[in-house]
Parts: structure tokens; C-alpha cells; sequence
């Protein structure tokens, strides 16, 4: 089977632009978020997929320079972006993850992968239906013919944007798994580790600082026993605890019922 890994990458993003080359110990986020994806087994080709953008001029020369794979398609239309990596690389499965996942756990992304290759009926398996584990921790693989019925009849702008929605809402068409944390915990609403905002910037540059020199590879255990240890840590950010896109479209989306009961759990905590 031939995997490609896609990090969607580029400069523009609204909320923090330039987020995936703000510095974590002298060197881009973002190089830093390859160097742990790396440690995965089962990624495959890994493929920076970046915007025609003039702004992510910048992310190709960071490619060039880094030895990494580039591919530049349409700047919003995510799920053109990632067919059209998966149809120049002969893909059979493509793996989606962001950009703005810089503490992902290699263990988890092979955790997601080895799921869809161990049960060949899947079309797509993710780890975010229901998502359990640390916010940030986002894996998702598919077929390539299912990437390819979205990319062909998918027509809503979010089904575009966020690439997989068409997919995983469309579960009576699409054969649909999913991988939760084993341990049985659901920290996907109180633990954030992805980037968004300053704050989660100052969160995840202070936990490379504590981590990185004793152990590069640190781990998801490892984060927590660090947070456990200095929760001033995880309070950096934690006013944006359980935000995700998901919370624009609540109207429109029908197969995210376990995140609609998270909202409606943590408001009656806060009320």
C-alpha cells in the first residue's frame, strides 16, 4: 500500500498569521512538527501541500532548503489540495494532518494508520469521531477513491475547506472507523495543543523548552506529566479550551453528536 502524508500547510492564517514559522528553540514550528512526524512508521511519502499564494512563497523555499517534498494548489479548496497530492504521488491512502499540530504524539499517528490497514473494508479512519485525545493530536487517513468521490461531488465550502467532511458525514455511503485513546480517557475538550491564538503559542513553545533537551522525542505521557507538574503551564491557553471549526456549522453537520454533548456538558459545568 502506498501512504503520503499531507501537512497542509501556509502562512495566511487569519487568527495568527505565520504561525508555522514562529520559532520553537531557533527553528520553525513547522520544521519542528516534521521532525516528530517523522518518527512515525507507517507515514509513508511526507508532502508539505502549501497554497499558489505569494505568502507561501515562503513555505517552499522552507521545503527547498529542508529536503521536504512540496505541492502548491488552491488556497481554501483543502480537499482539491490533497487529491491532487494523492493523484501526482499514485497514492492508495492519503493521511491528513494540519499544520498547527507541532506536540503530535508519532505513536498515535501509527496507532490511526495501522487501524485502516489492519481492517482493509474502511474507506476512512480518523481519531476525531468521537475525538478523545489531546486536542492537536489530529490523524486521518483515507482511500484514495473516497478522496476522490469528495473531490468529485463534494459541494459545500466546508466540504471543500476542511477536505474530509463530505466523508465522515456521508457514513452510509463511506465505511467509516475510528481510533480512541485505550486508556479510556477523553481529554479532547481540556487538553489544547494546537495553534490558533498567542496564547496556545506560548504554550506550546514552554513545553518544548521543559521537554525537548532531556528527550527530542517526547511523548503525549510525557506532556502530561509535565502539566501535571507545573499546571501554570497548561493554563497559558486553557481560555480556548474546546474550540474547534465544528462549533460555525453546528446547524449544518449531523455526525459530530459526541461534540455537540461536549459543548452542552461544559457549559452546564461553567454555568
Amino acid at each position: 500500500m502506498k501512504i503520503v502524508t499531507v501537512i497542509q500547510a501556509r502562512m495566511s492564517s487569519t487568527r495568527l498569521p505565520g504561525k508555522i514559522m514562529l520559532p520553537i528553540l531557533g527553528k520553525p514550528m513547522l520544521q519542528r512538527m516534521i521532525e516528530r512526524i517523522k518518527n512515525a512508521k507507517l507515514i509513508g511519502k511526507i508532502v508539505v501541500a502549501t497554497s499558489i499564494n505569494a505568502d507561501d512563497d515562503e513555505v517552499e523555499e522552507f521545503c527547498k532548503k529542508n529536503n521536504i517534498v512540496c505541492f502548491r494548489g488552491h488556497l481554501t479548496d483543502l480537499l482539491d489540495r490533497h487529491y491532487q497530492v494523492g493523484k501526482k504521488f499514485s497514492a492508495d491512502a492519503v493521511v491528513k494532518i494540519p499544520s498547527d499540530c507541532p506536540l503530535i504524539d508519532p505513536q498515535i499517528i501509527d496507532k490511526v494508520i495501522q487501524h485502516y490497514i489492519q481492517n482493509d473494508e474502511l474507506d476512512f479512519v480518523s481519531n476525531l469521531h468521537p475525538a478523545t485525545y489531546p486536542d492537536g493530536n489530529d490523524v486521518e487517513i483515507m482511500s484514495f477513491d473516497s478522496l476522490g468521490c469528495a473531490w468529485k461531488d463534494a459541494s459545500k465550502n466546508y466540504e471543500r475547506e476542511h477536505t474530509t467532511p463530505f466523508i465522515w458525514e456521508n457514513n452510509d455511503t463511506f465505511k467509516v472507523g475510528n481510533v480512541v485513546w485505550e486508556n479510556g480517557l477523553d481529554y479532547s475538550t481540556t487538553h489544547r495543543w494546537t495553534i490558533d491564538f498567542p496564547e496556545d503559542y506560548e504554550f506550546i513553545r514552554k513545553v518544548y523548552e521543559e521537554l525537548y533537551a532531556k528527550n527530542p522525542n517526547f511523548s503525549l505521557n510525557d506532556i502530561l506529566t509535565l502539566l501535571k507538574q507545573k499546571p501554570e503551564i497548561a493554563e497559558i491557553n486553557s481560555r480556548y479550551l474546546g474550540k474547534y471549526w465544528y462549533e460555525n456549522y453546528l446547524d449544518e453537520l449531523t455526525n459530530i453528536d459526541e461534540y455537540k454533548n461536549k459543548l452542552s456538558n461544559d457549559k452546564q459545568k461553567t454555568d
